[in-house]
């Protein structure tokens, strides 16, 4: 974790605002703003929700839960509002470098006070606490841990392209793709909204250049423009070329269902993927692991865990501090974590949730994400170890390559994103 770390604690090192409380103490309310609106992220919400109103029976919750995959379209409105100083009482955000504009424009508060009274700095692991402190100070609850790195896969689909195992390198990976497109008539690759080719850019870059070199790029100087870079780069976009992007309307839900519904033989996202399969209608498939989808780590990343985790801050003047706090609790407890961690499909930020409760590929991460000598890489994407600016840069980089397909281009705008990063 240390060495996945490098990046965002020098970021938050150089980083500094005031701290002390602000904003009423009013507990009549609470308006808690996420991008929780897909499968299994809804219903793991509307199970903490459910719970936070037992606990808290004279509070309002006001669920301001923006659709869009990955935050993108929350994230938009978010800023609005906090730039017309309208905020929400809490709102969402990926544990690490994301939060750095909030904390620099003195947006949010620190949370130090709140950790001490509720004895969170023992229930977390030291190293996800690396992640949200800067000056020795906390900013953010962490809900869960989410895996970036799965490949999902469609084992019907896969024998029928005579496959007989998931591809464990980027080279095996091409050659299965080829595989799928010459012997069957299904999607090799499925794709959804353009955030979805930048996290599987993510994926490529940590299959070819494996963990140590991946976390190099996040470093201050960082070099985007060597030759290992430009051939991860050039297989991103062989790999590109065997895909089909569903509509953006669709989002990754769409990708993610092509390759349980067997029209596609792979996807690789997150495995919040998982809660979506698994669910039960409206909002999941009702799909069954072994039969319907299978897993496995993304080519080239086996042994290498690439995390990220869902916070929630306290905004400074939040118009209902006092139900903010109540909001805070319940998202850092054992069991608002064990409430939602299972239906969203990705394990608890604490140390002592209960284990019983995480099954099939659930308790596979659980295992994997307490493996001993596990090597951990953090998601550019979702906002480990990316700036705002250069997570921006990297997505009009790659909104550029879905046009022009020119991986010249691509390299020399991530060489220039990285160089214009702020951090």
């Amino acid at each position: 974790m240390a060495v996945a770390a490098v990046a965002v604690t020098g970021a938050l090192a150089a980083a500094g605002c005031g701290g002390g409380s602000t904003g009423s103490n009013d507990t009549s309310e609470v308006e808690v703003f996420s991008w929780w609106t897909g499968a299994g992220e809804a219903d793991g919400l509307a199970a903490m929700k459910a719970d936070f109103e037992k606990r808290n029976p004279g509070t309002k919750f006001t669920n301001a839960a923006i659709a869009g995959g990955s935050g993108t379209q929350a994230q938009a409105v978010l800023a609005s509002r906090l730039q017309n100083r309208k905020p929400p009482d809490s709102f969402q955000g990926h544990a690490g470098a994301e939060l750095l504009d909030y904390i620099k424009a003195g947006q949010i508060e620190p949370l130090d006070s709140f950790y001490d009274e509720n004895r969170l700095k023992a229930a977390y692991p030291e190293q996800l606490l690396q992640q949200i402190t800067y000056q020795g100070r906390i900013y953010s609850v962490p809900v869960n841990i989410h895996r970036s790195n799965v490949l999902w896969y469609n084992p019907g689909v896969l024998k029928d392209a005579g496959i007989s195992a998931p591809p464990k390198s980027i080279a095996e990976f091409i050659a299965d793709l080829k595989a799928v497109k010459a012997k069957t008539k299904k999607v090799p690759l499925s794709l959804g909204a353009q955030w979805t080719a930048d996290h599987l850019l993510e994926n490529v870059l940590l299959g070819d250049l494996g963990t140590d070199a991946y976390n190099a790029l996040w470093k201050p100087g960082a070099d985007w423009g060597t030759p290992a870079v430009g051939k991860a780069l050039g297989d991103f976009g062989e790999i590109m070329g065997y895909t089909t992007q569903e509509a953006a309307s669709t989002d990754w839900q769409g990708a993610a269902k092509a390759v349980v519904d067997g029209r596609a033989a792979f996807n690789i996202m997150g495995d919040w993927a998982y809660g979506y399969f698994t669910g039960n209608a409206p909002n999941g498939l009702g799909k069954k692991l072994d039969t319907d989808f299978k897993y496995a780590p993304s080519p080239g990343t086996d042994g290498t865990y690439m995390w990220l985790s869902d916070s929630f801050t306290l905004p400074r003047n939040a118009p209902h501090r006092g139900g903010a706090i109540a909001w805070l609790k319940e998202a850092s407890s054992k069991e608002g974590q064990d409430l939602f961690n299972p239906k969203k499909g990705s394990i608890p930020a604490r140390k002592d949730a209960d284990r019983t409760l995480y099954k099939g590929y659930l308790e596979y991460a659980f295992n994997e994400w307490n493996k001993p000598g596990v090597k951990l890489a953090g998601s550019f994407w979702h906002g480990v170890n990316a700036s705002k600016k250069q997570h921006t840069d990297i997505d009009t980089a790659v909104g550029l390559f879905l046009q022009n397909k020119d991986v010249a281009k691509l390299q020399a705008g991530l060489v220039s994103a990285a160089k214009n990063s702020g951090q």
